[in-house]
């Protein structure tokens, strides 16, 4: 068994998107989160068996409110509101920490270490030291520009401790 997590393909983060919001999701390169994205983020924290921080994923508001009204079956407009206002709106945000919860699947793989979902932090909320230094980090990441078929697009990072 490995000791250490391995950064997801994009394609397994398009396809789990996919899977997940029942629509056509394309990943690309993308850029990642920067400071300034931090307080209108939706932040996942995943532990490990020791409860020490894992990953960090980073969605920007775009994302977080096109992700929670595809899975809710929300119309777009819903969403576009979210992000003219700039905040998550509790339906979106609701459906967005089950997103976060779903996309566990995305680091748990045989012989790797089991990690899972600790919280999700919301636009708005405070966003612990340790998860912001780590998803902000260089090194073991991937930061993928994410479009929802019919929705939109935004910023997906995931960064690993």
């Amino acid at each position: 068994m490995s000791d250490t997590l391995a950064v997801p393909a994009s394609l397994a983060v398009r396809n789990m998107l996919g899977d997940t919001l029942g629509r056509d999701v394309t990943v690309n390169v993308g850029n990642p989160l920067t400071q300034k994205d931090l307080p209108t983020a939706t932040v996942a924290i995943y532990v490990d068996a020791y409860n020490k921080v894992a990953a960090v994923l980073g969605m920007d508001l775009k994302l977080a409110a096109f992700a929670g009204a595809a899975l809710g079956l929300l119309p777009v407009g819903g969403a576009e509101d979210a992000i003219d206002d700039k905040e998550l709106y509790p339906n979106l945000a609701e459906n967005v920490k089950e997103l976060c919860n779903i996309l566990t699947g995305l680091l748990n793989k045989e012989g790797a270490p089991h990690v899972k979902l600790d919280r999700v932090v919301l636009p708005g909320e405070s966003l612990p030291n340790d998860a912001q230094a780590h998803l902000l980090a260089l090194g073991r990441r991937i930061d993928l520009s994410v479009e929802i078929s019919r929705y939109g697009t935004g910023t997906f990072s995931l960064s690993l401790a």
